[in-house]
């Protein structure tokens, strides 16, 4: 069991590269995006982004995981099913962006947006280049080939990031430039930015473009899609749980006339909890191929309900130190977007349930029963809608945050009884709920560590106590068989 366990960690690790580089580059935007976007402008960046995290997931069509478990399924003929995919994916992301073309005059008036259709435009390549490009990044992860999806995912967010900085604080840009972005700083330089490295990503991946067999299989095509588009239909309504309360401030914010400006305050605040995103995406990417590789395996649920107990553990010491540190991390924003950093450990915890969901709907995804997703995902997104149309007129972004921490529990709750039923996995919950009682202990503590002394000596003790924690929660862990 420690082989399994010491590969995962070691592609957890790899692809943690790139993730926490890109994640990190992100977040280093942020300081430059609060103090000099206004809170308005970030609120659009941030409306815009929610859409295109809801169309990502339509135009895959599923089929980066359908990739996974077919492709285990066919072996050497695995070009085949990536070839199929990119194929399909292809041609459903080209009609897209045509459509999004001819019509991006009527989308940004729509959105209220008029003079930045070339916005749209933007919008529409980046969905449409990230599609094609997932197939072949899921490709590399099947292929074990982590260091090269690394680099790859590593120049992609280094483009990104200088072209940021070039729009935002290069002096004396040529004329030609304010033919793609606004002459001021505003919302369009993020957008345009991400457009730029989606194409030098695809650029980057043409080699396994060329790799890739094109003869289309009906018979496996039908197959992967039936397995798949359930998956889509599912992860659809989880996008839009995860988005949706972006999206409906605009309509249900306390202050209607300043929306944008309150989602701008409230998204710098989430963004100090990308750490544990950053965690949990990480090991997705090298979880999930792995989970299916292993499912064949003697005692293979229990090496799931081990990996669950150690990810509860490691999540929980981040929860913590982001939360000890937190009077350093607010200062890397603007001094006008620090006012919800309240929902900071409200976001950790929630994004702690959401990790756990993923390693618990693996059993959905293994026993074929890909349909239960959608389901699942469709009470919680009842959950997030009823909590932020119920609640945000009155609470702004607090809704926002309790809806994703109640959302996240409720699914988390109704996966693990329909898993339970169908593909039962031995997770050792007592051990995971004693974790998160000694979780609760050290932050209450943190609670009261908070009126001692100056802030230097505030953050010495929450890091003995961090340290403290730490090491109670690996011997927590340990005792998972």
């Amino acid at each position: 069991m420690a082989n399994p366990l010491k590969q995962l960690a070691g592609e957890t690790a790899i692809y943690g590269l790139s993730t926490i580089l890109a994640r990190i580059i992100n977040f280093a935007l942020v300081p430059v995006y609060t103090r000099v976007l206004t809170q308005s402008n970030f609120g659009v960046v941030t409306e815009l982004m929610s859409w295109i995290g809801v169309f990502q997931v339509v135009l895959v069509l599923g089929l980066e995981t359908g990739c996974f478990k077919f492709a285990s399924r066919e072996g050497a003929n695995s070009k085949k099913v990536f070839g199929n995919a990119f194929a399909t994916v292809f041609c459903a992301s080209a009609l897209m962006l045509a459509i999004t073309i001819a019509f991006a005059t009527p989308i940004s008036s729509a959105l209220g947006y008029d003079g930045y259709e070339a916005v749209i435009k933007y919008m529409g390549g980046i969905l449409a280049l990230d599609a094609v490009t997932a197939i072949l990044f899921a490709k590399l992860r099947q292929e074990h080939k982590a260091l090269k999806f690394a680099v790859i995912k590593t120049v992609k967010i280094c483009t990104e990031l200088g072209t940021n900085l070039y729009l935002f604080l290069a002096p004396g840009k040529p004329e030609w430039i304010y033919g793609l972005v606004s002459a001021t700083p505003d919302f369009s330089y993020p957008i345009f930015s991400i457009f730029a490295s989606c194409v030098v990503c695809t650029v980057l991946l043409a080699d396994e473009f060329f790799r890739l067999s094109y003869r289309i299989d009906r018979k496996l095509l039908h197959s992967m899609l039936a397995y798949s588009l359930p998956l889509m239909v599912a992860a659809l309504p989880g996008v839009i749980n995860d988005l949706l309360d972006r999206i409906l401030f605009r309509w249900f914010d306390t202050s209607s006339e300043q929306w944008r400006a309150t989602l701008g305050v409230y998204q710098a605040a989430v963004k100090l909890s990308v750490i544990m995103n950053l965690f949990i995406q990480m090991f997705r990417y090298a979880a999930e191929p792995f989970f299916f590789q292993r499912a064949a395996d003697r005692g293979s649920k229990d090496l799931y309900a081990k990996v669950m107990t150690w990810f509860v553990a490691f999540c929980c010491f981040i929860l913590l130190g982001v939360v000890y540190y937190i009077d350093i991390l607010d200062l890397l924003l603007g001094r006008d977007f620090r006012s919800a950093v309240g929902v900071v450990p409200i976001m950790l915890l929630a994004y702690i349930l959401l990790g756990m969901l993923f390693n618990v709907n693996m059993w959905y995804k293994l026993s074929g029963r890909t349909s239960m997703a959608i389901y699942i995902t469709l009470i919680g997104l009842v959950v997030t809608a009823v909590v932020n149309i119920v609640f945000m007129p009155s609470f702004s972004y607090w809704a926002s945050a309790f809806g994703h921490l109640l959302s996240y529990l409720v699914m988390l709750v109704v996966s693990v009884l329909l898993g339970n039923k169908y593909y039962r996995i031995p997770y050792n919950w007592k051990l995971i709920f004693l974790i998160f009682a000694l979780t609760g202990v050290f932050f209450t503590l943190s609670l009261v560590t908070s009126g001692i002394g100056t802030l230097w000596i505030k953050l010495g003790l929450n890091t003995v106590l961090l340290a403290v924690f730490g090491g109670a929660a690996f011997l927590l862990a340990k005792r998972s068989k």
